[in-house]
């Protein structure tokens, strides 16, 4: 689930390469936690297979058709490589629902048209990985790799499932439990709330050891993706296994096509707002073409603020806004007549420095991007303590590029980054300058 995460255009500071063992702890630990996954949904996997090509395919018509659903909702979901772009998320969201709902109804199949079934837990986890697997020949064939990570989380979410289901049906516990009414499907809810969790905690700690970005927000980008999408899948899970039990497998497509169709409209969505996002890049670079800024200086300035926020905890939204307010802070500086050298206006007076700015807010409020966009633009002259954090990061990381001037030498970025640590008292946000530090020092990896 999640790609590895992009270079800046500069590639990675000379303090990053310099840091070599102090940054040689978190990156083992990270591998750690990779390798750690993918082993554990490797021998579950393998234990699974070999449980079912040992003991045989239970029921192979019902096998199937779960298998051809979720292999179906597999190639259906995965759509052509995310765009290079600065908003591109730090964790890719579940890109197939119908797969994972699908595998989670068989996870927690009891019966089909009124007979019980009779798979467990190796016959589930094979049936999902075989399916997971057909599924990743479209992006091998396209030259993607296959997604290994979101494989793995998808093997051990639904063996999680199986095993805390199957059991219990097998065994009979789950019918003196949990009787036929209300309280069965209220059951298999809570089971899937509880897996869903599950793997939401496993997707921060994978994007965590592939990133290093922090923890807490990761986690809380993911926990706010269930409520949306995550909620979709839950109950469309659930209602699979329940209509499958009394309707049989005609069940599957009919209860299917809510879910593939909430699915089609969110990829509009996203194309909408990749729209969004490429017109607000082009109109960014309207000022290096009129010759008032640096070539690649508001596309340093966002992919450097982005990983500054991610580093001070803002959630997915917030860095979104973040960035584009980061792409169009310099828009004001069309109003002028004569470009500011290198487009700096940090030497300008501070009255003009506040017109520029408020002419890029208005500039800013006749795209279209959110409102909070145009404040951050508008108040990033003002003094640090009375602006936003995202207005903070903005004026900090454009100070160090302008001072830095986008030089890959270590001299010029050390230089820039002790002048903004001298200049904390009246013009930078401590935090906010120690939190740009971090992230150079990790090799300025963009958010």
């Amino acid at each position: 689930m999640t790609p590895a995460p992009e270079e800046p255009p500069d590639g990675p500071s000379p303090e990053g390469r310099a840091g070599g063992a102090g940054r040689r702890a978190p990156a083992v630990r990270g591998r750690g936690v990779v390798v750690a996954v993918h082993t554990s949904a490797a021998a579950l996997a393998c234990w699974s297979l070999g449980r079912t090509l040992w003991d045989g395919l239970v029921q192979p018509g019902i096998a199937l058709a779960f298998g051809v659903l979720i292999a179906i909702g597999e190639l259906v979901g995965r759509g052509p490589a995310p765009a290079a772009g600065y908003g591109r998320a730090p964790e890719e969201r579940e890109g197939a629902p119908l797969a994972a709902a699908g595998a989670l109804a068989y996870a927690l199949l009891g019966a089909a048209a009124g007979r019980p079934t009779a798979h467990g837990v190796p016959q589930t986890v094979a049936v999902v990985l075989a399916a997971g697997l057909v599924g990743l020949v479209p992006q091998v064939a396209r030259g993607r790799g296959p997604a290994l990570d979101q494989l793995a989380r998808r093997v051990l979410t639904v063996g999680f499932a199986a095993v805390c289901f199957q059991p219990l049906r097998a065994s009979g516990a789950l019918g003196r439990w949990v009787t036929s009414g209300p309280a069965h499907p209220l059951f298999l809810v809570g089971l899937l709330a509880l897996t869903t969790l599950c793997d939401a905690v496993l997707a921060a700690a994978l994007a965590r050891a592939r990133t290093g970005w922090p923890y807490g927000p990761l986690l809380h980008d993911e926990l706010r993706a269930l409520l949306g999408l995550g909620t979709a899948i839950c109950a469309t899970g659930v209602v699979i296994s329940l209509a499958t039990a009394v309707a049989g497998l005609w069940a599957l497509p009919v209860f299917c096509l809510p879910l593939l169709l909430t699915q089609f409209a969110f990829r509009r969505f996203a194309a909408v707002r990749a729209t969004c996002r490429q017109t607000i890049a082009s109109l960014a670079r309207s000022t290096e073409i009129a010759g008032y800024t640096p070539h690649g200086h508001a596309r340093r300035v966002a992919a450097l603020s982005r990983a500054v926020g991610r580093e001070l905890g803002l959630n997915a939204p917030d860095l979104d806004v973040l960035e584009y307010a980061a792409l169009m802070h310099d828009i004001g500086q069309l109003s002028l007549l004569d470009p500011v050298p290198d487009g700096a206006t940090a030497p300008l007076p501070p009255a003009e420095q506040r017109r520029i700015a408020l002419l890029g807010g208005a500039v800013v409020r006749q795209t279209g991007a959110p409102a909070e966009v145009a404040v951050i633009v508008e108040r990033q002259a003002d003094p640090y303590r009375d602006q936003p954090v995202m207005a903070r990061i903005v004026r900090t990381v454009n100070a160090y590029d302008d001072l830095s001037g986008g030089a890959a030498g270590p001299g010029g970025r050390l230089r820039a980054l002790e002048r903004l640590r001298l200049a904390t008292a009246h013009d930078h946000e401590p935090e906010v300058v120690e939190a740009l530090a971090r992230v150079l020092a990790r090799g300025c990896r963009a958010g």
